[in-house]
Parts: structure tokens; C-alpha cells; sequence
């Protein structure tokens, strides 16, 4: 038998939550802005399916460099080379 190839293949201790954290997050990590220029830690949020970024960018740092839609566009360098990450509010967090 073929093994499936989805999006979240390979992550099973990578996108789980801690046992206290399950459950829906908070709704303000929703409402969120980012200016262009920021800084921001890429922290996937497994409970919110919708505008996840793909697991090989979790725990990177990009900077935003637009919006589209609902979501934001980071770049974030991927070994030597510049990729663009379109991702929504509830998976960044600001970088400090």
C-alpha cells in the first residue's frame, strides 16, 4: 500500500498540543495586525486549519512584506533561498 503524501504527513509530535492547551485558541489571536516590516515568528496553531502554513516553516522567523485576503505574505529564508509564506494572523506571533 502506497503512504498517504498530504500536507500533514510526518507531524505528528510537531503539530499537537500540549494537553492543557487543547481546545479552541483564544479569538484575538485572529484580530492580530501586522505592518509591513515586521518581524514575526512563524508558530503554527494545529486547532486552526484554515491559512496553515506548511510544517517545514514552523518556528522560522520572516518578515511580512504584504497581505492577501485575510492572511499575510513572509518571506522567510528556507536554507540559501528566499521563499514567500502566506499565512493568517493565528499562526504568527510578533517577534520581540
Amino acid at each position: 500500500m502506497k503512504a498517504s503524501k498530504g500536507t500533514r504527513t510526518k507531524t505528528r509530535t510537531l503539530l499537537r498540543k500540549k494537553p492543557r492547551a487543547r481546545g479552541l485558541s483564544p479569538i484575538t489571536k485572529g484580530f492580530q495586525e501586522f505592518a509591513e516590516g515586521d518581524k514575526v515568528n512563524i508558530i503554527i496553531d494545529p486547532s486552526v486549519h484554515g491559512g496553515m502554513p506548511f510544517s517545514r516553516f514552523h518556528g522560522l522567523t520572516g518578515v511580512v512584506v504584504g497581505q492577501r485576503g485575510a492572511a499575510y505574505e513572509v518571506n522567510v529564508y528556507d536554507g540559501n533561498k528566499l521563499k514567500m509564506v502566506v499565512a493568517r494572523p493565528e499562526h504568527l506571533k510578533r517577534n520581540v
